[in-house]
């Protein structure tokens, strides 16, 4: 056995040697070619950005949808029931409020001298669509129009400065959600921007200092944002992709930056301009690429969810991401070697010494008391966590635009009046080898009413028999052989039945997104029939968007636990280490959650009690475990190289903690604010998203990174650098004493 250890233990030194040999050659070219060529590199920059600057503006018209789609059979059946059984594909109501009958008339009449192609269902002609009070019409479309936000706008300009008329709808909510969308970035720019310079003066104290890390994040999202316009045209891209890329790029590329510029300057006490850069690219920048890795690969495990918002976050993120990596290892390092002494300029604030003499204090103050600080921190995120088990997530609809605008508030009204919220539509669709026309086939029909109709939750079903009124397959056959009749049965024929296809509209007493509508629709999907059944509707949609998360989640969470945990293993020569980050990530996160439960579901802070979006746990979870790794590599490499010089775990922590602290407050800081700035914002699902990784990085960087991993690295002692197969730095110590160094 001990031969069998030393031999892998060997294996595994000689790889990780290998590949850190490589790595450190690969990195030092790098680093010696970016200090020979940063002027071409500015110059290539320059140029990209204009280059992108053209696309990024083109992106919001590309953008359509809130990216709740399933490639499943509910889109499917739609596509059927729209072209082969004359359903409208698209509606729109128009909503009439304490409207005369003369003035719904007149607004009706305008929409015809409109070139729009739809059907108008008036509420003149149709009892269920009036009341003297509230009436609607719909406009429904037989197709989905190419550019339905220039119908929305074409048919809101015919009533325009017309009290008590509004188009509300799917495509005027995409519509709204998309203008909120943009209007929502400029205002959390407006907020988070002013502050992040802010931050930065007192990170930095000079201006040039604190304004570089701003340009290079703006180059970044302008980039990235100008590379998805580019893909715009071959791939379907949610609305909101626009809020989410800069938040994440903007936050993540001036965390890099900051970083960066710290470790540079650090370095500038001690070596050249160019000696300074390359130590900083292969020290912070090595830092930079495992901590973007960590990203990237939260990102990417969503790939497997096929539901195209988490794919176009994914895809927005893994580019800007990207971005962030090449610009910093290339654009930020070309500007700090241009402005040379001039990084100091306009210095604001006297570089305090003593910061790091205090930070110094705290971490000695916290590996004092480990157990007691543990306990507290654990205590704080218990707490934190208790609303957890009440969450309640839900599909984003209606309720994703603010309560001030109308297109809300109309369709809430006539949800509320005409009992629209209480009901659901569901679209049965058999196939049967033998044709519905023939006796055999109207018996098959009669008897899947019968099923429908006798099941509790069913309030009306609609086939031949219910339109017409006749009663059993036999007397159908007979009033089709009465003279004059077939005329008037064949087209109630053809509203149910094509070929060996049959529809039948079944009406539910519950909302689509209710988990009674959802478990119906799986219970028919299950049903053993003797024909090929297929489901669509709201109903069906819902439940195709929660089982293809709950089917793949424990995979994206594997991928992303598994893989970085090796990359940190990898990273740090540790068992250790990459274990607790992971364990303190998941228990951060979990009381992130609780918390977000208790600010929107439960209702507080001005807020109107709510649910929490069914995309927030993924998203948040998928970014943030990848953006606190990056505190965490940052953090422990320090750690990393004292104790490789002084073998002293307590040391290591101490110099660790207090060289690191005020860049990686600075830095959670500047993330806080520009994502929580997205908490002044009125779509709800980028704004719990951006209060939710505001929160959990706020947890990272203060109970997590202050005091529960330099109280648990103290407890560990020498065990943190353990490695069971491989050269880690606790066998190096043993080694070392043991040759008496």
């Amino acid at each position: 056995m001990i031969v069998i250890e030393l031999t892998i233990s060997a294996r595994i030194d000689h790889y990780i040697d290998w590949f850190e040999q490589i790595g450190g050659i690969i990195v030092h070219s790098f680093a010696k070619f970016v200090t020979k060529s940063y002027k071409w590199i500015l110059a290539f920059w320059v140029l990209l950005f204009g280059v992108m600057t053209y696309f990024a503006i083109q992106l919001p018209g590309l953008l359509a949808g809130d990216g709740f789609r399933v490639d499943g059979e509910h889109e499917k059946v739609m596509k059927i029931v729209s072209e082969d059984f004359g359903l409208p594909a698209e509606t729109l109501f128009l909503v009439f409020d304490e409207k005369s009958d003369e003035d719904i008339k007149s607004t009706l009449s305008k929409l015809d001298t409109l070139d729009i192609k739809s059907e108008i269902v008036s509420p003149l002609d149709e009892k269920d669509q009036y009341s003297e009070g509230l009436s609607y019409a719909m406009l429904q479309f037989k197709k989905e129009p190419e550019d339905m936000p220039q119908v929305v706008d074409d048919i809101r300009e015919s009533f325009e400065g017309e009290k008590g008329i509004t188009l509300t709808g799917g495509g005027a909510f995409e519509h709204d959600i998309n203008k909120a969308s943009q209007r929502d970035l400029m205002t959390a720019e407006a907020i988070g921007l002013p502050i992040a310079i802010i931050v930065l003066l007192f990170a930095f104290g000079t201006v040039v200092a604190s304004v570089v890390p701003l340009l290079v994040g703006i180059g970044t999202v302008v980039s990235s944002l100008g590379v998805l316009a580019l893909l715009g045209n071959q791939v379907d891209l949610s609305i909101f992709v626009l809020n989410i890329v800069p938040m994440l790029g903007l936050a993540l590329s001036i965390d890099f930056a900051l970083l960066f510029i710290s470790r540079y300057r650090e370095e500038l006490k001690k070596r050249s301009f160019s000696d300074s850069l390359i130590m900083t690219i292969r020290t912070a920048g090595r830092s930079i690429i495992f901590s973007a890795v960590c990203v990237f690969i939260g990102l990417g495990a969503m790939l497997l969810i096929k539901v195209d918002i988490f794919e176009n976050i994914a895809l927005g993120g893994m580019i800007v991401v990207g971005m962030a990596v090449v610009a910093s290892l290339t654009l930020l390092p070309s500007v700090l070697l241009m402005l040379g002494d001039r990084i100091h300029k306009g210095r604001l604030l006297k570089d305090r010494g003593e910061e790091a003499n205090g930070w110094r204090k705290f971490a000695n103050a916290v590996i004092k008391r480990p157990v007691s600080i543990a306990i507290v921190a654990f205590v704080l995120l218990a707490i934190a966590l208790i609303p957890v088990r009440n969450m309640e997530l839900t599909i984003p609809q209606i309720d994703s635009l603010p309560e001030s605008f109308n297109t809300r508030l109309a369709f809430e009204q006539i949800q509320e009046t005409f009992g629209l919220d209480n009901e659901s539509t569901v679209f049965l669709l058999a196939e049967r080898s033998g044709g519905w026309e023939n006796s055999d086939g109207l018996a098959d029909l009669k008897k899947l009413e019968e099923q429908v109709t006798e099941d509790p939750l069913v309030q009306d079903v609609s086939t031949i028999f219910t339109v017409s009124g006749i009663e059993t397959p036999d007397q159908w056959e007979q009033s089709m052989m009465a003279p004059g009749m077939d005329e008037q049965l064949n087209p109630v024929m053809k509203s149910f039945i094509d070929g060996n296809r049959l529809l039948v509209p079944v009406t539910l007493n519950a909302s689509g997104s209710s988990n009674e509508a959802q478990d119906w629709v799986r219970n028919w999907s299950a049903k053993d029939t003797h024909w090929n059944l297929l489901i669509g509707g709201e109903p069906r949609f819902n439940q195709e968007i929660f089982d293809e998360i709950a089917d793949h989640i424990v995979y994206v969470l594997l991928i992303i636990v598994v893989s970085t945990f090796f990359i940190l293993m990898f990273a740090f020569r540790s068992l250790i280490i990459p274990i607790k980050a992971i364990l303190m990530n998941i228990l951060g996160l979990s009381a992130t959650f609780g918390i977000l439960v208790y600010i929107f579901q439960y209702g507080h802070f001005g807020l109107h009690p709510g649910t929490v979006a069914l995309i927030i746990p993924v998203i948040v979870f998928s970014l943030v475990f990848g953006l606190s790794m990056d505190y965490e590599v940052f953090l422990i490499s320090r750690m990393q190289e004292e104790f490789s010089y002084s073998f002293d775990n307590d040391k290591s922590t101490v110099e660790g903690l207090a060289t690191t602290s005020k860049v990686i407050t600075s830095a959670a800081l500047i993330m806080i604010v520009l994502t929580g700035a997205f908490a002044f914002t009125d779509v709800m699902p980028v704004k719990q998203i951006g209060v939710g990784i505001a929160i959990a990085v706020a947890i990272d960087a203060t109970i997590i990174r202050l005091l529960l991993v330099p109280s648990l690295m103290k407890l560990f002692g020498k065990w943190n650098w353990w490695l069971p197969f491989g050269k880690g730095l606790y066998r190096s110590h043993g080694q070392n004493r043991h040759a008496g160094k």
